[in-house]
């Protein structure tokens, strides 16, 4: 999705710049016509690594700076201390540069009288909209440190799911660079040697043997190009996942792999439930909410579908029947989400349904994971395999001429 760094005035004549994500230039500025902002100027960013001139480069914090700022903020709010205390020891105690930036222009924003929410949506790439409309609802209530509290427990939750397939991704991936990096030396450094062995004496090669003699012969000649339309194919691949054709080909796919596709929906369905839950307990409005959802399922297939309940939604149908209708969801989300708004538990229902989804995660990764390791040392076993044997074939004919 293309980048956009804009101008624009707001409703106290207070100049803000920045630089938002959106699928065309009209899109952006209806979204912030309706964040009550004047615009001045757009322009879309020719590059993610520079921003035109006059507007600065958009950073995102870590995520673990997010969630140790949300808790310790939610801790010193339960204490009583003063907002603006709490603001410039976190601007003290903060490591993070992006985050650290942003709180000095927060803080300074609320000394001047600005509320808290308005302050923190100046700043969109460190402050999300669901951070912004959960701040913004404890505001109006008067609850500020049990939605910090939530948002802290959204933020670790999170955190904790992505360092699970972080941790359970690491030893295969490391493996299978190591024999990536173990087939290349051999192809390119040992098969040549055979090769001039081979030939000094007349010794007739196997099919097999040519095959792989050939092709590292190309390797070592070639590789440039072989790079080149790697690192290519890779960047057009990129270019075209970023429009929203792309975008929404790709999460679909994902959805349709044989055996990843379930643990994609299940991440999906766990963060839409844990976020549904998480604004519906805040106060924020359901329309909102919804819209919020959608921009954070990180699937634009899921977004889509979550777009579309809205219009259904608005004109007074349950929660439950236009998500029933996408196809997408599971129907135990469906009955739970159907039980909640019956009940007027949906927050509860949908924190539990992120539950169970993301011990389900959990699960299917530990399931992948032993899955993945045996396949991959069959897979390299083979390849191995098969070099030795087209290396052992003119060997033994080499030795029976001599005999």
């Amino acid at each position: 999705m293309p980048v956009f760094g804009y101008e624009a005035v707001d409703n106290k004549g207070r100049v803000l710049r920045g630089a938002l994500e959106a699928e065309s230039e009209q899109l952006l500025i209806a979204k912030l016509h309706e964040q009550g902002l004047h615009v001045v100027r757009v322009e879309e960013q020719k590059s993610r690594a520079k921003l035109f001139s006059g507007f600065s480069k958009p950073k995102k914090p870590k995520l673990q700076a997010m969630v140790l700022f949300a808790r310790q903020f939610a801790t010193m709010i339960d204490a009583g201390i003063p907002i603006l205390r709490c603001l410039d020891i976190l601007y003290t105690q903060t490591k993070d540069p992006a985050l650290k930036h942003a709180l000095d222009a927060v803080r300074k924003d609320v000394k001047s009288g600005m509320a808290l929410n308005e302050a923190m949506e100046k700043h969109p790439t460190v402050f999300s909209e669901l951070f912004v409309n959960m701040i913004r609802a404890a505001e109006v209530a008067g609850i500020l440190d049990q939605i910090l509290d939530r948002l802290a427990t959204f933020l670790e939750k999170d955190l904790e799911v992505r360092q699970k397939i972080k941790s359970a991704m690491m030893y295969p991936v490391m493996v299978l660079v190591f024999s990536f990096l173990v087939l290349i030396a051999i192809f390119m450094f040992v098969l040549p040697r055979f090769k001039e062995i081979f030939a000094s004496m007349n010794v007739e090669m196997p099919a097999m043997t040519q095959f792989i003699f050939s092709a590292s012969d190309f390797l070592i000649g070639y590789w440039w190009m072989l790079a080149g339309a790697i690192a290519g194919g890779l960047f057009v691949i990129r270019r075209y996942i970023r429009t929203p054709k792309g975008r929404y080909q790709y999460d679909y796919l994902k959805l349709r792999l044989p055996i990843f596709g379930e643990l994609v929906l299940k991440l999906a369905v766990a963060r839409f439930a844990r976020t549904l839950g998480t604004l519906v307990a805040s106060g924020v409005p359901l329309m909102r909410t919804l819209e919020i959802v959608g921009q954070t399922s990180g699937n634009a297939v899921l977004a889509t579908a979550i777009e579309g309940t809205r219009a259904s939604i608005r004109e007074g149908q349950p929660l439950s029947a236009p998500f029933a209708a996408t196809n997408l969801f599971p129907q135990m989300v469906i009955h739970m989400m159907d039980i909640g708004e019956e009940s007027g538990r949906l927050s509860e229902m949908m924190v539990k349904i992120a539950d169970f989804y993301e011990q389900e995660v959990d699960a299917t990764i530990k399931g992948l994971t032993s899955m993945i390791e045996p396949l991959l040392i069959v897979f390299l076993g083979g390849i191995v395999g098969f070099i030795a044997i087209s290396i052992m074939m003119p060997m033994f004919k080499l030795i029976n001429t001599i005999q």
